[in-house]
């Protein structure tokens, strides 16, 4: 059989949410079935070590979607006719997004409906799309996939979709999270933050991960306990966010914040590893890979209360409210102050994070996928 998929997410030294799931998802797709063909369409050059094996070909379908125009164009057109020369049976796609102009049986991985409930949190033409073709996306497609229980729910509620449609397959966390020996933590610690301890955040710096609370509660947390602990912020901006910037500029503890933009991922995960806990404090969630790979780093956790964190975090975290400055704060202190208890979220974690793993995932994957190309 040819399976297509859309490999768009799929960028060296660029990869956020989608592009992990993507690349480790798919990876291992790939190379357990030898059997069948893989057509991944990618728009725009693409590195070679993301043709994970010689049962992929890979093609390269102007134009580079990247604005709500051009996915029109990208999904409806390029795509449609790449499915139909290269006699695609199946398309998959794990960011979602499908071609409303094709027969062939299509399969999509809705990651969470952030941009249902918080509209505001998007600029304007990306919004629209998204609210417009979603939920078409959503019946056009034979079988649904999400990462998690919430967001089943929240499909099923939101676009009115049988639950018998939607399967979950959870997130993983990259395997090369892991924990640091005390020494490796000193030494990670001296080249960071000059030897203090930190706080840290991973991931994009977008409106719903709730930077802004997140901060303003870390500077209720300094002036509170006179810590010397500070809050180091990994991730690019999505979009323009100026009240963060704003609110940055106003705090008394901005110089004990540092925001190191995207790191290579062998360093991520040593400052991860090496830091007094992780902070995801999101008021929305369809997931959350942070927290596992925080639980691969043995790192304590600090997260919200909502969505599908609790979820994804179980007993390993101090749990949040996410609209409450004060709540945060006083996670930042529980957490800041009491080693026993971030010792045994730690412990928690270690017993927790088998629940999730790339390799349960792709299998999962992989049984929608085949249960469909078996469909007459």
């Amino acid at each position: 059989m040819k399976i297509a998929v859309n490999t768009r997410f799929l960028l060296k030294e660029k990869m956020e949410g989608f592009g992990w799931f993507t690349y480790e998802t798919v990876k291992r797709i790939v190379q357990d079935h030898p059997e069948h063909e893989f057509l991944f369409f990618f728009d725009r050059p693409f590195d070679n070590r993301f043709i994970f094996s010689s049962n992929v070909t890979p093609l390269v379908l102007s134009p580079p979607a990247r604005h709500p125009i051009l996915f029109k164009i990208w999904f409806n057109w390029s795509v449609t006719r790449a499915l139909k020369k290269h006699k695609a049976d199946l398309f998959f796609s794990p960011d979602g997004f499908l071609s409303l102009k094709t027969d062939v049986p299509q399969i999509g991985v809705i990651h969470d409906l952030n941009f249902e409930h918080y509209p505001e949190d998007l600029p304007a033409s990306p919004r629209k799309y998204l609210r417009q073709y979603f939920p078409l996306f959503a019946k056009k497609a034979r079988q649904l996939l999400t990462v998690s229980e919430y967001s089943k729910q929240d499909i099923v509620k939101t676009y009115g979709i049988p639950e018998a449609k939607i399967t979950v397959a959870h997130n993983g966390g990259s395997e090369l999270y892991h924990p640091l020996s005390a020494n490796e933590q000193e030494k990670v610690k001296a080249e960071l933050t000059g030897g203090t301890e930190y706080f840290i955040y991973v991931g994009a710096l977008h409106a719903r991960k709730n930077i802004e609370r997140m901060i303003k509660a870390f500077d209720l947390f300094k002036q509170k306990s006179q810590s010397k602990t500070k809050l180091v912020i990994v991730g690019e901006k999505l979009w323009a966010n100026q009240p963060v910037e704003r609110t940055f500029e106003e705090l008394a503890s901005k110089n004990d914040i540092l925001f190191t933009g995207h790191l290579a991922i062998e360093k991520l995960c040593n400052y991860v590893a090496a830091s007094k806990a992780l902070v995801l404090v999101s008021y929305f969630e369809g997931f959350g890979i942070p927290l596992v790979e925080a639980m691969r780093a043995q790192t304590a956790i600090l997260c919200g209360n909502k969505t599908s964190l609790p979820e994804v975090a179980g007993d390993a975290a101090v749990l949040v409210d996410p609209f409450s400055e004060d709540s945060i704060k006083d996670g930042f202190l529980e957490l800041d102050s009491n080693k026993t208890l971030r010792q045994q979220l730690i412990k928690n974690g270690i017993q927790r994070v088998d629940n999730f793993s790339w390799d349960k995932s792709a299998k999962i994957i992989w049984s929608v996928i085949e249960k469909e190309l078996k469909q007459p």
